[in-house]
This record gives structure tokens, C-alpha cells and sequence, in this order.
């Protein structure tokens, strides 16, 4: 039985932090790289078309959709799993339910065919769910092993470890999928890298989940007045608000430009695959995953910049700049057609993507009231998050069915930002009673 750490101790904040080094390979290579790629290649026509639930869709629509869906069943599903992790206090075993959901789903993407879509979906279904409802607990321990001076050097320091971890595993990914010639055995590399994330992703949790402790004690037994408890506490939290003028004005804007800032990274690879003019298919394959090592490196130092900015500057601040750029990228993906464009993008995804994700959560961690019921909180802004990509991700998809570019549908989050900033300046420096 491990130790029960001390709140704010080296070894419990890096065994926190690691989780980040162990589920960020989904992100990178299913989210970012080398999936979308193999998607795109699994269409042999120019004119990228599946048919899937009665209908005819372009390919980058459909799985846009799928994923859209994917955050919805997350957003409602996450506060009543939420409610029952706070009453029977073992927050720790939805995390591994979920790790294992996600690392299972990965595994199961090796089969992953045109053929047989329904059981593709659900294997991509489950990678998905299972990393973004495993975050909401997850992020929950934030305040509960850090004290607030401690929270945005080791928010941080998550991103920065998740990046670095991913990045060594995508490069023996890329090494894998680039020495055979033959297109199929690359066909074939990529689908054992799916299970190399899998097998990461489980294997590499099991440090963090050996000395994060199970979750606040209690004896109390789940029964079906508690399956909805996380819907009440919700309600609750929603109440509070309504009470914390700064954190609800923050919330608004965390809401407006996350919608835009994770239906970017989620759709970026598939813009760069569809949109830009590579040449060829292997200079397509090499330079949409050199630019994710791009932005995977550059994030590293962006994470460590914006903690230092906000150090300096504050919180909202920073957060205002950030999503200045992220504004301007919105205009300039717009026009982009060769790769130097694209690389040129990468490099300023990579150094505001971490900044935003990682100030963004310590910002909400920090400007929460003292409570012991942290899972509630995070789980609010999980909820927050996940029904603005939702949203974020309907409007993209629909924009690129109908208008048959991805260019009109990136052009479109420039408002998101703008919006955000504006609500941003709303947010008040000090609470207000």
C-alpha cells in the first residue's frame, strides 16, 4: 500500500504531473498525427466520400462529427460520474476506469477499416471518451495536491512532461511508419503505433495512480439516489456562481475561446492534409508529422513562458495576449497553401497551445472558493469545456459539409477569439463580494 503523500509535496505534484507524460500520447499520435493521416490514406479517390448511418459524408465531416458526439456524451456523463466519485470519495477509480477505457480503444483502432466503420467508430469513440472523461478527475486533484502558489508552475510542468513524453513515442512511431517503401507495410506501421499508445498510456499511469490518494474518505455506499447527485452538485456550483462574479465572468470567456482553441488542435492535421499542396504522398506523411513534432517541441517552452508571463503580467493578462494570436493564426490559416506556411503555423500553435491549456486550468484552480468539494468544481468547468468543443465542432464540421472547405470553417473561430478577449477583459483582478 503506498504512503499517503503530504498536499503540496514534490513527490505527490510529480507523480500528479506524470499522468500528463502517460495519457498525451493519445493526443499526439490518435488526435494529431498519424491517425488522421492513416484516415485520409484508408481513401483512395480524390473525392473523399464514406457512407456511415444512411448518409453520404466527406470524410474530415464525419469524423468531426463522430467527435463532436464523443464531447457530448462526455458532458453529460462526467457530472453524474463526478457526484457518485465525490459520495463514495474514490475519484482515483473513475480515473483508471477511464485510462483504461481510452488505452483499450486505442489498442482496438489496429482494426480500424472502412469495411466494418460501426466497430471503427466505436474504437475511436473509446479512445476519446476515455482520455477526456478521464481529465475531469483528473484535473479535480489540481487543488488538492497543490496549494494555489504551487498550482501554474505544476500545471505547467503537466503539459510540459506530456509533451515531451509523446514526442519521444511519435518518433518511434515516425521511424516505424517511414523505413518500409511500400505503402501498405506503412499502412500496416500505423496500425501497430495505435497499439504502442494503448499499451503507453496504461502502463505509465500506473505511477501516478500508485501515490495520488483514492479521494476525500468515505464510507458511504453508491445507490440510485446518488446516480444523479452530480447533476444537483452542478446546480449547486451554478448557485455559487452566481455569488463569485470573477470566476463566472472567467468561466464565459474560458467557455467562448476554448470552444475555438480545442477544435483547432483537434481538426488541425486534417486541415494540413486536405488543405495544403505537399507534392506527394510521402512528403504529405513526413511534413504533417514533422509539423506536429513542431508544435509538441515548441510547446514545451511556450508552457514554461506563459507560467512566467503570468508570474509577471497575471493570469488574465496573458490570456488576453494569447488569444490575440491565436486570433491572428485563425486569419492566416486562411491563406495558407504550401508546407513553409504551414510549418510557420505549427511553430505558433506549439508555442501558444500550451500556455493557454495550462494557464487556463490553474487560472479556474485559483480563482475557486475554499471548498473540499474540488471534483464538483472541475467537473463544472469539464462540462464548460466539453459542450463549447461540442459546439465548436458542429458549427466546424457543418461550415466544411456544406461549403466544401476546411478554410471557411477555420476562418470562422477568428469571432470565437475575438469574443473571448472581450469577455476576458470583463473578468474583475480581485473577487468581488
Amino acid at each position: 500500500m503506498a504512503i499517503q503523500l503530504q498536499k503540496g509535496s514534490k513527490k505527490l505534484l510529480n507523480a500528479w504531473a506524470f499522468y500528463d507524460w502517460a495519457n498525451s500520447v493519445y493526443t499526439l499520435t490518435i488526435a494529431s498525427s498519424i491517425f488522421p493521416i492513416f484516415y485520409s490514406a484508408l481513401f483512395v479517390s480524390e473525392i473523399k466520400k464514406v457512407q456511415a448511418f444512411g448518409m453520404d459524408f466527406k470524410s474530415t465531416a464525419l469524423i468531426t462529427f463522430v467527435t463532436a458526439f464523443t464531447f457530448l456524451v462526455v458532458s453529460f456523463t462526467s457530472p453524474i460520474l463526478s457526484g457518485i466519485a465525490d459520495f463514495a470519495g474514490n475519484k482515483k477509480g473513475f480515473l483508471k476506469f477511464f485510462c483504461y477505457i481510452g488505452g483499450i480503444g486505442c489498442i482496438g483502432l489496429y482494426w480500424f477499416s472502412l469495411e466494418h466503420i460501426y466497430l471503427s467508430i466505436l474504437f475511436y469513440f473509446m479512445g476519446l471518451i476515455g482520455y477526456w472523461g478521464s481529465l475531469v478527475f483528473y484535473n479535480s486533484y489540481l487543488p488538492d495536491i497543490a496549494y494555489p502558489e504551487q498550482q501554474d508552475k505544476i500545471s505547467a510542468k503537466g503539459f510540459s512532461l506530456g509533451y515531451f513524453g509523446s514526442v519521444i513515442l511519435l518518433i518511434i512511431n515516425l521511424v516505424m511508419v517511414m523505413i518500409p517503401e511500400d505503402g501498405a507495410a506503412k499502412i500496416q506501421m500505423m496500425r501497430y503505433s495505435f497499439i504502442t499508445v494503448g499499451l503507453w498510456w496504461i502502463l505509465f499511469s500506473q505511477y501516478t495512480f500508485y501515490w495520488l490518494p483514492k479521494g476525500v474518505s468515505s464510507q458511504n455506499k453508491v445507490t440510485k439516489k446518488v446516480i444523479f447527485n452530480g447533476i444537483k452538485e452542478l446546480q449547486k456550483v451554478w448557485k455559487a456562481l452566481k455569488q463569485d462574479i470573477r470566476l463566472k465572468r472567467y468561466l464565459y470567456a474560458f467557455f467562448v475561446f476554448s470552444m475555438a482553441v480545442q477544435t483547432i488542435m483537434l481538426v488541425a492535421v486534417y486541415f494540413g492534409e486536405e488543405e495544403i499542396e505537399w507534392g506527394s504522398s510521402e512528403a504529405k506523411t513526413m511534413g504533417l508529422i514533422g509539423s506536429i513534432l513542431i508544435i509538441q517541441i515548441i510547446a514545451i517552452l511556450g508552457a514554461f513562458l506563459t507560467s512566467r508571463a503570468s508570474a509577471r503580467f497575471g493570469n488574465i493578462q496573458t490570456l488576453i495576449f494569447v488569444n490575440v494570436i491565436w486570433m491572428g493564426l485563425c486569419f492566416y490559416a486562411y491563406f495558407m497553401e504550401t508546407p513553409m506556411e504551414f510549418y510557420i503555423a505549427a511553430a505558433i500553435v506549439g508555442l501558444v497551445m500550451g500556455g493557454i491549456q495550462a494557464l487556463a486550468r490553474s487560472t479556474y484552480s485559483k480563482f475557486l472558493p475554499e471548498t473540499k468539494d474540488t471534483t464538483s468544481y472541475f467537473s463544472f468547468f469539464d462540462v464548460t469545456e466539453k459542450i463549447g468543443i461540442v459546439i465548436g465542432m458542429l458549427i466546424y464540421g457543418t461550415i466544411d459539409q456544406i461549403t466544401g472547405s476546411m478554410r471557411n470553417s477555420i476562418l470562422f473561430l477568428f469571432i470565437f477569439f475575438l469574443l473571448g478577449i472581450v469577455l476576458l477583459f470583463r473578468v474583475p483582478k480581485k473577487k468581488l463580494d
